[in-house]
């Protein structure tokens, strides 16, 4: 081969190896390790300049270039085989095979350097396992642990003749003549050696082939380590979508453009989606975006609190958002938070996703075990106070007719008064528990999104309003409002439950007129007036709807139109409406349903009485 030859050679492989660095088809560590690859260019050729001055076989050839120009060009080849694998084992066997072919050695093994600091063997070639550790392998095993101890290599042309190994037992058996073993380094770290060994005397190592050797091994270890780097890689990749997977609780990962990037079964489960329906960056189709795992009429909402983490930078909480799946009704818990450089590049957002429908329905048994013990108490109370009044009734209705009886009017006149005190007594205390202006009020700063959420999916699991369909919408810019939260929540408690009646009472109406196709629907709506900082709620419902007539009475108290009912409930309504210095409306068409419209201030000027 001439000279121009030799250069087009060099040149082809350079290319080639450039190409294959630039291959999209590749991994990312792959590219890297290949993009190296001009950097091992620069050391291959440095080397080979050190190996001109003490090589025998480039001193007498008649044309050293050309002899050089083989080696780079040998040793380019082994450079592509061992970049053309990630997998250790593979990188290994080809480490050995290069080795053996390109310095035509007899017999050969790796090692390795343990967590230990301890030599393993992970290759060997015309070596059988079984003879690793006998008697005649103890000097190769000798010679590994001196190289790997000191970092320098060992090299001998003729073992027979040289003092250092001339007596040793393999050797002698063997016929051993030449041996070559060098370390290999990562940044003059060792971890690990390669030996090459020779018994005939037409296969002798010379100087030369042992700077080949070192060079070889220099691009070896380089592989070994990417190797070992991607095992750890992957291994760590393993262990954390296996943790990932089997968090209970949902973790999602999308870009800026709302793509899925990631998202593990807990969050499937939430979002109700089978994961072969889901598809990531990672495949040639088009992925899939956050927003089709959503039901549509709750998209707005995501979209707001995906827009505030990415706008603001900060994370964006929502402790009780209530998602329906289509068919179950269920509250998470999200926290939604800015990350940087994602896998495919730029940056995106981590939701943590939460389902706490059981423990959101555990506090809500707590808290009406609470209040029916509570309520327990304050009727043995009530009893006991009623007892007493009816104890002096009853005594002195005895002696009332007993005096009576014996012409006594004076006694008698005494009997009567004090059933009438007591009566009046007991008439007081009652109209106190009934009275609805004496409760007391303790004021906070709620979110009144939450009280509405939280009070429908408490009503939505009860029979009378499984059949009800739900409209609910929320303003976006809804605040934290300062009010009695039961008192308020009980306002809506009877608003909703007189609605339900309405609706079955206009269900019986429709079925009897032969009309099956009414749907029952209770619509509630939520806005907020920043100019006068007003909240107002709309609740509204396709019942029976209220006569003229009841309309114009149907917050005065004891009035009412139910065969059981009190007159109270709508009283106290308004009661608890204007002690939060608001106003309730009322518009209704008979056998069109009706609306209360109810309008709360922001803050409170005054205590409520």
């Amino acid at each position: 081969m001439s000279t121009s030859d030799n250069e087009k050679a060099i040149k082809f492989s350079s290319e080639y190896v450039l190409v294959a660095a630039g291959d999209k088809s590749l991994t990312d560590t792959q590219r890297l390790k290949l993009n190296d690859t001009g950097d091992v260019l620069a050391e291959m050729e440095a080397a080979l300049e050190k190996i001109a001055d003490g090589n025998p076989r480039i001193q007498g050839d008649s044309d050293p270039t050309s002899k050089s120009l083989a080696d780079l060009k040998a040793v380019l080849e082994v450079s592509l085989a061992l970049n053309s694998s990630l997998v250790l084992e593979d990188v290994l066997q080809i480490v050995m095979e290069k080795a053996i072919e390109l310095l035509s050695a007899e017999r050969g093994f790796i090692m390795l350097l343990n967590a230990k600091g301890e030599l393993q063997f992970k290759t060997a070639y015309n070596l059988c396992k079984e003879s690793l550790m006998e008697e005649d392998f103890k000097i190769s095993n000798s010679i590994a642990n001196q190289v790997a101890v000191s970092g320098k290599s060992v090299y001998t042309s003729d073992a027979q003749s040289d003092e250092r190994y001339a007596n040793q037992k393999s050797v002698l058996e063997l016929h051993l003549r030449s041996i070559m073993c060098v370390p290999l380094k990562i940044k003059n770290n060792v971890i690990g050696i390669i030996y090459l060994d020779n018994s005939s005397e037409a296969k002798l190592f010379l100087k030369s082939d042992l700077y080949l050797f070192e060079l070889l091994a220099q691009q070896a270890a380089h592989a070994i380590h990417n190797a070992n780097l991607y095992y750890t890689q992957s291994d760590l990749k393993i262990y954390n979508e296996n943790v990932i997977n089997k968090s209970p609780v949902g973790i999602t990962v999308i870009d800026s453009g709302q793509n899925l990037i990631s998202i593990n079964d807990a969050a499937l489960a939430i979002f109700d989606k089978n994961k072969d329906s889901i598809v990531l960056p990672a495949t040639d189709q088009t992925g899939t975006r956050f927003f089709d795992l959503v039901p549509e009429n709750e998209r707005t909402k995501w979209r707001h609190m995906i827009e505030m983490a990415f706008s603001t930078g900060q994370p964006f909480e929502d402790s009780r958002y209530f998602h329906n799946t289509g068919y179950e009704e269920k509250v998470l818990s999200i926290k939604i938070s800015p990350i940087r450089k994602l896998p495919n590049g730029g940056d995106g957002l981590i939701l943590i996703i939460e389902d706490i429908t059981e423990k959101i329905i555990m506090e809500k048994y707590v808290i009406l075990s609470e209040k029916l013990v509570a309520r327990g108490e304050m009727a043995a109370s009530i009893g006991h106070e009623l007892n007493n009044y009816l104890a002096i009734i009853a005594n002195n209705a005895e002696l009332l007719s007993l005096n009576l009886q014996r012409n006594q009017g004076e006694k008698a006149g005494f009997n009567a008064r004090q059933i009438i005190e007591s009566i009046s007594k007991m008439k007081r205390f009652t109209d106190g528990l009934m009275d609805f202006s004496k409760l007391e009020a303790e004021m906070v700063n709620y979110d009144i999104r939450h009280l509405i959420e939280d009070l429908l999916f408490s009503l939505k699991a009860q029979n009378r309003f499984k059949k009800i369909h739900f409209s609910v919408e929320l303003g976006g810019n809804l605040p934290s409002v300062q009010i009695d939260v039961g008192q308020i929540q009980q306002v809506l408690m009877n608003l909703l439950n007189n609605a339900a009646d309405a609706l079955d009472d206009r269900a019986q109406k429709e079925e009897a007129a032969g009309n099956q196709d009414f749907q029952r629907r209770i619509d509630i709506r939520a806005d907020y007036d920043e100019a006068p900082a007003i909240l107002k709620i709309l609740v509204s419902d396709n019942g029976c709807g209220i006569s003229p007539e009841s309309l114009t009475r149907v917050f005065q108290p004891h009035y009412t139109t139910k065969e059981t009912g009190h007159g109270l409930g709508l009283a106290n309504c308004a009661k608890i409406i204007r002690n939060h210095h608001g106003d309730i409306k009322v518009t209704s068409q008979e056998n069109q349903g009706t609306s209360f419209i109810i309008t709360i201030p922001k803050a409170q000027a005054e205590s409520i009485e």
